[in-house]
């Protein structure tokens, strides 16, 4: 096990190597465990770690606005406007997820999903990663939220939606990253992938 370790390290010298992982937490969208970790330098530390089953989002374009959802956020305490997202499913394929994801939150359907790539929200303590999708061919429909969900559906430009991050109700990641490849898109004509 040693010289396995030994190894692995020699591959990637930054590597830092787990000893022991307590889970401290199981709920229903996030574990929380504490790993013991070997550092390059042969010293241990401790890492806290969020694991979470990845998540999707959609930046769906209808009529050149951007359909976004508002809903209170209780960890920050207020509402955020945000493009409709939702986590993964055990097995579930992100596309699918992105397409249950867009039709649950608007109401809106479609059939053309345009992969924009994936990121992680917070590296540092978390897995979660975020795979985002472009959609413009929209099929109109009905919003089935989850029970425990409550949110208002809107749509802005892109310069409302700039107005809205520069006034702090636009804040996260995902719908940020969200408007940068659009605004991409509206300057080339191509999506940033």
């Amino acid at each position: 096990m040693n010289e396995q370790r030994g190894s692995e390290r020699a591959s990637n010298p930054l590597e830092e190597v787990t000893i022991e992982t307590k889970p401290i937490f199981d709920g229903k969208i996030i574990k929380l465990q504490v790993d013991t970790v070997t550092l390059p330098n042969g010293s241990t530390a401790t890492r806290e770690i969020v694991r979470h089953p990845g998540a999707v989002a959609v930046l769906a374009i209808k009529e050149d606005k951007m359909l976004v959802v508002e809903q209170y956020r209780k960890p920050l305490g207020r509402n955020q406007v945000e493009i409709p997202a939702g986590k993964l499913d055990p097995g579930e394929e992100p596309i699918v997820a992105a397409m249950r994801e867009l039709a649950e939150e608007t109401g809106y359907r479609t059939e053309h999903l345009i992969p924009l790539g994936s990121f992680y929200t917070s590296p540092g303590f978390a897995d979660e990663i975020i795979h985002l999708y472009a959609a413009d061919q929209l099929i109109a429909g009905e919003a089935h939220t989850d029970e425990d969900e409550f949110l208002e559906v809107d749509a802005m430009t892109l310069e409302e939606a700039f107005a809205a991050m520069r006034a702090g109700r636009i804040s996260d990641a995902k719908t940020i990253n969200a408007m940068y490849a659009w605004q991409i898109y509206k300057l080339t004509g191509k999506w940033p992938v």
